[in-house]
């Protein structure tokens, strides 16, 4: 933290290198968001370099008041927020459908998020989930933010936060297992 403030100061006072710093300090975290949720490797990129454009011409608007990671977050957030809600994205989007053939053993969450054989799977069910709900867990389970982060930065209570989880989890659940009671029924 005290280091990000030294970097911040040294941005404001015009210096490249410092930019740099903090932007490859942040940058795979950030990409690696903005990939989970949106499924596509170069749209991505594009959005994460309009990130951190947005994050260095609005570093001067950091309170510091929580940590810089989580402001960087939100920055990301309410980014991909303005994108789906774009014109451009609007006339672009594809909505993912989960395979017929997905098989799933296990219910159990957890597990599904350790298996890297489902990773695919998972990241196509995660994209059928409402866009909160894929917020929260995305936030939650690929870059371990904790409940109070995750509700500052969708602006949502803590609840609401909790909530999502919940109804996200449960969904991913269902999604996951249609795959097995398709195998099921294909064996009779």
């Amino acid at each position: 933290m005290y280091e990000d403030q030294q970097l911040i100061q040294e941005i404001l006072r015009g210096s490249q290198a410092a930019m740099e710093v903090l932007t490859r300090k942040y940058y795979k975290d950030v990409f690696a968001f903005v990939y989970r949720k949106t499924g596509n490797r170069d749209l991505a990129y594009d959005l994460t370099q309009e990130i951190f454009i947005k994050v260095i011409k609005k570093i001067g608007s950091y309170s510091n008041t929580g940590s810089f990671k989580s402001w960087v977050f939100s920055v990301a957030v309410n980014h991909c927020r303005d994108h789906w809600k774009s014109a451009e994205h609007q006339r672009t989007q594809k909505q993912s459908e989960l395979s017929e053939y997905l098989t799933n053993e296990r219910t159990n969450v957890s597990y599904i998020f350790a298996q890297k054989e489902t990773r695919e799977r998972v990241k196509m069910a995660i994209g059928e989930l409402p866009e909160y709900q894929r917020d929260a867990i995305i936030l939650k389970y690929y870059h371990e933010m904790k409940i109070h982060e995750i509700a500052s930065m969708t602006e949502a209570s803590e609840s609401t936060v909790k909530s999502r989880l919940r109804q996200g989890l449960g969904k991913l659940a269902k999604l996951l297992g249609r795959g097995e009671e398709y195998g099921q029924q294909q064996k009779k």
